[in-house]
């Protein structure tokens, strides 16, 4: 991906003796699942299109120990975070950016008391930012006629309050947006949340990304909105489990608006 958009490493920087604006955190999902790899590609595109200065850590990203804290496995966790932070401190790392609100909500709440103490901003609030300063501009048109409705991930909202910022960003795109009936404060996780992305469900009568996608499709949506990797994954599997893959697209905000921004 790196040489396709021409992004430089933290260490190509360093070396060039130069300091980004911003990190962005690609993150596990960002960096290995084809589908998210995607969500990567067109928030790079807009930051590239912004004329943001902004670095990545490539090879020397590792996990931020998310789903081993949420799994209980609390030592795993810190020695996957000390390897982090040091990494982010030897670079004089001072804002982070990511599109996963799990590396969010750790890096800005959980690695301070860790001694990694930076400006954690998620791609909601950094493309609400870029299209308020002026720096972004979507062309009105594209998505003239849609519907669609916001899917507010946990981590994000409940977890961080970031409720407004990605449903300004949604409202910049000429299209209706609907919520769900259980949205904002009252949102339902799709699934995924918590570590149970990596295992099997648990005993019940109905999959929580099957009740989820339900909500959505009540609103009768062209499109589900996400900000969140894992919840795309588990909104997708809920659509294509009523067999609505070819009505219902699922995308994230930064794919929604680079499409709009023709990048």
């Amino acid at each position: 991906m790196s040489e396709h958009l021409q992004i430089k490493t933290m260490a190509e920087m360093t070396a060039a003796g130069e300091q980004p604006d911003v990190l962005f955190w690609v993150g596990c999902m960002g960096s290995f699942d084809d589908r998210a790899k995607k969500i990567t590609k067109a928030f790079a595109k807009i930051l590239q299109k912004s004329g943001v200065k902004f670095a990545v850590l490539g090879a020397e990203e590792a996990c931020t120990g998310d789903p081993a804290k949420r799994a209980g496995n609390e030592f795993l966790y810190q020695m996957q975070a000390f390897t982090n932070i040091q990494v982010l401190n030897a670079y004089e790392v001072k804002r982070i950016v990511t599109t996963c609100p799990h590396c969010f909500n750790i890096m800005k709440n959980e690695y301070p008391e860790l001694g990694g103490k930076f400006e954690v901003i998620h791609h909601s609030q950094f493309i609400q930012k870029l299209l308020e300063d002026g720096k972004l501009t979507v062309e009105g048109g594209t998505f003239k006629g849609k519907k669609i409705t916001y899917h507010d991930p946990c981590y994000l909202g409940r977890a961080n309050d970031v409720y407004e910022a990605p449903r300004e960003v949604l409202m910049k795109l000429d299209a209706e947006l609907v919520e769900m009936k259980r949205c904002r404060e009252k949102g339902l996780c799709c699934g995924a949340g918590g570590a149970q992305m990596f295992k099997e469900a648990e005993k019940g009568n109905k999959e929580v990304n099957v009740e989820r996608t339900e909500d959505a499709l009540e609103v009768k949506p062209d499109i589900i909105a996400a900000g969140c990797p894992f919840c795309n994954t588990m909104m997708t599997d809920g659509v294509k489990h009523f067999n609505k893959e070819s009505d219902i697209e699922v995308k994230d905000l930064a794919e929604l608006i680079a499409e709009a921004a023709d990048l």
